[in-house]
């Protein structure tokens, strides 16, 4: 009977060596899944988006091909299959950050959107976004400054709206609105606006230095695709809430926003925080790279799950297990 019960008592630790083993077996699997998974995204692209589409000195925003797609030869059907791989695996890393964000870790994401009206930010964001978890995620849209904004510096919007620990904040425009804006419209003296060049910089260094990475993408679409998706707004009902005659104003002042955005760009796009112009005409296209963009982002952050933050032997045991 001894032996018996010498035997059982080793029956028991062997199974649970063997569930052990089985665990480290599943998540060694898992691993390597996971590892090829990015492998074969990172293969799609003949030379990285974050290498192709970087603003350099040399960039000038008027020669851009909006219909191009730099980097991919796939078409729009394998584009969209790449979208949604990857939303899978951004999804992953996003639950990581979260979670090591629950814990304290610094690590963040602000991605900025820009671009000429119609240019596909709200696509984006539905679009690359669209398997993450809400919790962890923050969109902001901004627009023309309440009078709350305006009693106050233009950045103090803006740093309400950053991203929490662990969380990614999109931002519909920003604060390069506070430059351009004032500037095409002469609202503020030039000595005003010009100085928010060095401002932004700093502040985007602080960001930068406190563990946010931040992600700086101008939408390049062209006039005539503009022009189309103007006539689609207008010929369907249900497209007219996103129709203002204002867009219209912009769209007679082409030249003067490429300028403007030329500038900021030659300003602002720094080592910590480069811009990126993407080709939209082809909405899938700078879906992808947005994706690409983000996924290599928190990839290259090399977190781990966090280690339990408890006595697991005692809390096994407080739910009546052995």
């Amino acid at each position: 009977m001894a032996s018996d019960k010498k035997n059982g008592r080793g029956s028991k630790k062997g199974e649970a060596i063997t569930a052990v083993e089985r665990k480290a077996r599943k998540m060694a699997e898992r691993l390597a899944r996971e590892a090829k998974s990015s492998e074969t995204l990172s293969a799609a692209w003949s030379l990285p988006p974050a290498q192709l589409l970087r603003f350099h000195s040399h960039t000038r925003l008027v020669d851009i091909d909006a219909g191009s797609k730099p980097g991919f030869d796939g078409d729009q059907a394998a584009g969209e299959r790449f979208i949604a791989d990857s939303s899978s695996e951004i999804a992953n890393y996003q639950r990581l950050m979260y979670a090591n964000g629950i814990h304290g870790d610094a690590h963040r994401v602000l991605i900025v959107l820009q671009g000429m009206d119609a240019s596909g930010k709200g696509g984006i964001v539905r679009h690359v976004f669209s398997q993450v978890d809400p919790m962890g995620i923050h969109y902001h849209g901004f627009g023309k400054p309440s009078e709350e904004d305006l009693a106050h510096d233009y950045l103090w919007r803006i740093r309400r709206e950053l991203p929490a620990n662990g969380w990614i904040s999109i931002f519909d425009r920003s604060q390069y609105e506070d430059i351009v804006m004032p500037r095409i419209t002469g609202s503020l003296p030039e000595a005003t606006w010009r100085a928010r060049y060095g401002q932004i910089n700093d502040f985007e260094a602080e960001l930068a230095g406190s563990g946010c990475a931040i992600i700086k993408i101008f939408l390049v679409s062209s006039r005539q695709a503009q022009k189309q998706h103007f006539l689609r707004r207008l010929d369907d009902p249900t497209r007219y809430w996103k129709f203002d005659p204002s867009d219209l104003d912009a769209r007679d002042r082409w030249d003067d926003y490429m300028a403007a955005w030329q500038e900021v760009f030659e300003r602002t796009s720094t080592s910590i925080a480069p811009w990126y112009l993407i080709p939209a005409d082809k909405r899938w296209y700078s879906r992808m790279v947005v994706s690409e963009l983000l996924r290599t982002t928190m990839k290259n952050f090399n977190q781990t799950w966090p280690p339990l933050d408890a006595d697991r032997d005692e809390a096994l045991a407080r739910l009546g297990v052995e």
